[in-house]
């Protein structure tokens, strides 16, 4: 082999390895495996099966952690939903997100999803449990983001977890900043849903909604509590425009998630 012949494979073999290490940092929009404003405890240490990580329970004061909704960190293709008598996950779900990138929720309570399941970034997957072939566990979520078969150290929304100590994260997963609001669909048994100026039934018609329609979601309001289409909740959704107070009940809106999709009103 000549010094030319040489010297372009070395420049060949250079390019192939930065190629793979810029393909290592094109991980998608990583988002908290939980819904628009939950506040979460995220707990890593050294030692930790397997390395890089995390498990995550409510902090003091800010609600049960047992049964609280999971949703997909970013879209992808449901690779495994099942419950495992060989390893401690218990009842698992594994979302592939193409590239390399995985990730893993374990420990749940219940999934909502099956493999080859197509999912959204924020769609509910499961909820939050104990459940494990070998552990005695308390409730938390076992959560790995997966690089071509290793788990790597966690981001969300761009920023690196403070690895080796505990911190509260807030979420920032489908809170519709870059969209302007959280999509949702109006569902009824097939009548119109009242627009209210206010998040409850003694606040004002202002508007009708036809049973399908498409609304964006900028911001949502504890209020009464409703029980409609899509369960019971004391949430309300405002859909008007910036400076304007159109409200419909979460529980008639169907979002993909049983939490907030959108910041505070």
């Amino acid at each position: 082999m000549n010094h030319r012949s040489r010297r372009a494979l070395a420049l060949a073999s250079l390019a192939a390895g930065v190629l793979a290490a810029g393909a290592a940092q094109a991980a998608p929009d990583f988002q908290m495996p939980f819904a628009c404003n939950n506040v979460w405890v995220a707990n890593t240490w050294d030692g930790h099966s397997p390395a890089n990580s995390v498990d995550m329970n409510r902090p003091a004061g800010g609600g049960a952690t047992a049964g609280a909704t999971v949703v997909a960190s970013a879209a992808g293709t449901v690779q495994t939903s099942m419950y495992s008598t060989t390893t401690g996950y218990g009842h698992y779900v594994v979302i592939d997100h193409g590239g390399g990138w995985k990730t893993l929720h374990a420990h749940l309570q219940s999934r909502a999803v099956a493999a080859g399941d197509k999912v959204k970034q924020g769609q509910k997957i499961g909820l939050v449990g104990n459940s494990s072939a070998k552990y005695d566990l308390a409730p938390h979520l076992h959560y790995e983001q997966i690089y071509n078969g290793a788990v790597q150290k966690a981001k969300w929304n761009g920023v690196a977890l403070r690895y080796f100590e505990k911190k509260n994260y807030t979420s920032k997963n489908s809170c519709g900043a870059s969209s302007g609001g959280a999509p949702g669909t109006v569902g009824t048994s097939g009548s119109a849903l009242n627009v209210r100026s206010g998040p409850g039934t003694s606040y004002s018609v202002v508007d009708t909604l036809a049973n399908g329609s498409a609304v964006t979601i900028r911001c949502q309001k504890s209020g009464e509590t409703i029980t409609g289409t899509y369960g019971t909740s004391n949430l309300w959704n405002n859909v008007g425009a910036a400076g304007t107070n159109k409200y419909i009940p979460d529980a008639y809106t169907q979002t993909g998630s049983d939490s907030r999709v959108a910041p505070d009103c």
